[in-house]
């Protein structure tokens, strides 16, 4: 499900035990990312699909990118295989109005 910035953040903020999902490349998660952020490379299909088959179907995943593409269809793959609860962050990390990590 797409969230909005305000959305998002309000899951971010309200849900406990939730995973955040960075799914862009490892270059673009060691420049900046949301705290607290695991990193799944979406451009690597194959390794993707691995990283989440031993993850928790039933926890809520706010899933983030560049600019809420990729992340989009992270989510989609997630839902085709039993994630119920993914949220992306429309606009990405771009437009992310919370606190970020840098290097």
């Amino acid at each position: 499900m797409d969230l909005s910035q305000d959305e998002w953040m309000e899951k971010y903020k309200k849900v406990k035990n939730h995973i955040i999902l960075d799914v862009r490349t490892s270059e673009e998660f060691n420049e900046a990312r949301i705290p607290k952020s695991i990193l799944l490379d979406f451009s690597s299909p194959i390794d993707f699909v691995k990283g989440l088959e031993p993850m928790d179907k039933e926890k809520v995943y706010l899933v983030y990118c560049r600019s809420g593409n990729r992340s989009s269809s992270a989510c989609a793959v997630m839902t085709s295989m039993g994630f119920n609860k993914t949220f992306n962050l429309v606009g990405g990390i771009l437009e992310w109005k919370g606190l970020i990590q840098k290097k």
